[in-house]
């Protein structure tokens, strides 16, 4: 069972090809709206605190548990999703028994000038709701034209992320190296070898520093940094239906 997290601009429609693609595998998932995109409530792009979407995902955890005694559930999110489920993971013990993340953004790379910056800090105290438009575009995500194009036009899609937010993430980042050695289930992360948006290089010292023995890393070379929605994503989600398939057997053996 998947419990799918979206990552900054997305909705829980981005997993479409995802959750298709496992279903007629016999792998459900289930997908998270984080709060200020998609359909979710809330200003658009705003969060007062991560600890709401560290909430969100415990709570809608108990749902699965509720709905599926028996199946286990693995925590799988892509860039700011990648993010918050490492986060989640760290802090909430038994929330999962392994944890996914898919171009995590443990360090953005996105280019924000240094007036903007200092805007965003002051903002983040004194105006927390204030939004700023990221620098990036569904074509920084993605070769698939077809895709790109489908959701440049959803209503669902956009670009903002409030001042707050984007603090948020920042400590988040900082707390992730903090934390790493909380994480005590099996991890699996899938990175991007052609990613302008998120550092690759820091997604690889992290997994390097993890003190869990069963961890794994997939590096695709020519995949831009949205891997669910690129061209080639048929291989990432074949590797993410192996690996679940694989742990999902050693827990039915014990």
């Amino acid at each position: 069972m998947l419990l799918l997290v979206h990552g900054l601009g997305g909705h829980t429609g981005r997993w479409e090809p995802l959750a298709v693609f496992c279903a007629q595998r016999g792998i459900s998932s289930y997908a998270l709206a984080l709060r200020g995109f998609g359909d979710a409530p809330g200003i658009p792009g705003h969060i007062d605190s991560f600890g709401t979407y560290l909430s969100d995902i415990e709570a809608l955890a108990g749902v699965i548990r509720d709905r599926h005694p028996h199946h286990k559930i693995y925590l799988l999110g892509e860039s700011l999703g990648g993010l918050i489920c490492f986060l989640a993971a760290a802090r909430i013990p038994g929330l999962c028994s392994g944890l996914i993340c898919l171009s995590p953004a443990f360090k953005s790379t996105l280019k924000i000038g240094s007036a903007a910056r200092a805007g965003i800090l002051f903002s983040a105290f004194f105006s927390p709701e204030r939004q700023f438009t990221m620098p990036f575009s569904l074509t920084c995500c993605s070769r698939d034209e077809s895709l790109v194009e489908r959701f440049e036009k959803d209503t669902r899609e956009h670009r903002f992320a409030s001042a707050r937010l984007l603090f948020e993430t920042r400590l988040g980042q900082a707390t992730a190296r903090r934390l790493r050695g909380k994480i005590t289930v099996p991890v699996l992360f899938l990175v991007s070898g052609r990613d302008t948006m998120v550092s690759t290089e820091e997604s690889v010292r992290i997994f390097k520093a993890l003190n869990v023995k069963d961890k794994t890393i997939n590096v695709y070379p020519d995949m831009y940094h949205a891997l669910s929605i690129d061209l080639g994503r048929e291989k990432v989600f074949e590797d993410i239906i192996g690996w679940v398939n694989a742990h999902s057997l050693k827990g039915a053996e014990a």
